[in-house]
């Protein structure tokens, strides 16, 4: 299984997994909390039958990844790609981001530029800022991270299984957009990870991504359902417009914070549109 290292915890080393497909203009697919780069299994064949390579990468602490007690924070994750990027010696990328995935590829752009970047796409985004602030009216209370967080540490099971109920909408959407495989498979994804992970992870849902958006000068696609329950539309793609310069958003009636396996045949047809 290929493997790239980013760092070294004591004795060991810290290496991501990924896997790199196909052939053409690369596209690098980077997952959400609490999953891996399997989640991107609707996306995968779609781009690979369009003619690009695709590359998709398990996070530090997730899937096949390593899983250290550090570096669960965007500096580090932006650093991580940086390195998967730089060995893989991509040029022309196309960086779609899922949620958490969304940090990475705006951090991304304002710390390391748009010189192998070609264009970027935000799937359910974390962006602009999600904690409420004096300066951040529109964000969510630091009270309800710290309530996350203690969930995650007291059963780190069952706060996945609540997670991924508002993840997929699931009393609406459950055996119909969602079946109880796949949130079983989601599940199974998500109890693998890194316990440190899994609560270091969300405290890094309030990072301020306000200094990252106007260095983006790359084109964006934006896509989000209205019916997001982890990152509601109005605290976050509502607010991009007027943020990142050169920006199209496509809004999803009805779609969960997973649209990507529930409204896939929406996403992709914005995705290759954006991709031509």
């Amino acid at each position: 299984m290929p493997h790239i290292t980013v760092g070294k915890e004591n004795s060991g080393s810290i290496d991501l997994y990924y896997e790199d497909h196909g052939e053409g203009p690369p596209v690098v697919l980077i997952h959400g909390y609490p999953l891996s780069g399997r989640a991107w299994d609707k996306q995968l064949p779609v781009l690979l039958e369009a003619g690009h390579r695709v590359i998709t990468y398990d996070r530090r602490g997730f899937g096949k990844s390593s899983q250290p007690v550090s570096g669960y924070d965007y500096d580090t994750f932006a650093a991580d790609l940086n390195v998967l990027l730089t060995e893989l010696n991509l040029t022309d990328i196309t960086l779609v981001g899922h949620s958490m995935g969304t940090g990475e590829v705006t951090r991304y752009l304002g710390a390391y530029g748009s010189a192998a970047i070609a264009r970027g796409v935000l799937i359910s985004p974390i962006p602009p800022f999600l904690l409420q602030a004096g300066d951040n009216p529109e964000g969510l209370p630091g009270s309800l991270f710290d309530g996350f967080a203690g969930a995650a540490k007291a059963d780190g099971p069952a706060w996945m299984k609540g997670f991924l109920d508002n993840f997929y909408n699931i009393d609406l959407l459950g055996s119909t957009l969602v079946s109880d495989q796949a949130f079983q498979a989601s599940w199974n994804d998500a109890t693998a990870a890194s316990a440190a992970a899994a609560v270091a992870c969300i405290a890094t849902w309030g990072t301020d991504f306000r200094a990252d958006l106007p260095k983006i000068d790359v084109p964006m696609l934006v896509i989000q359902g209205d019916a997001d329950r982890i990152l509601p539309f109005p605290n976050t793609g509502k607010r991009l417009p007027g943020l990142i310069s050169d920006m199209q958003l496509v809004v999803i009636s009805g779609g969960p914070h997973a649209i990507a396996w529930t409204h896939a045949s929406q996403v992709n047809e914005a995705l290759l549109t954006f991709l031509k």
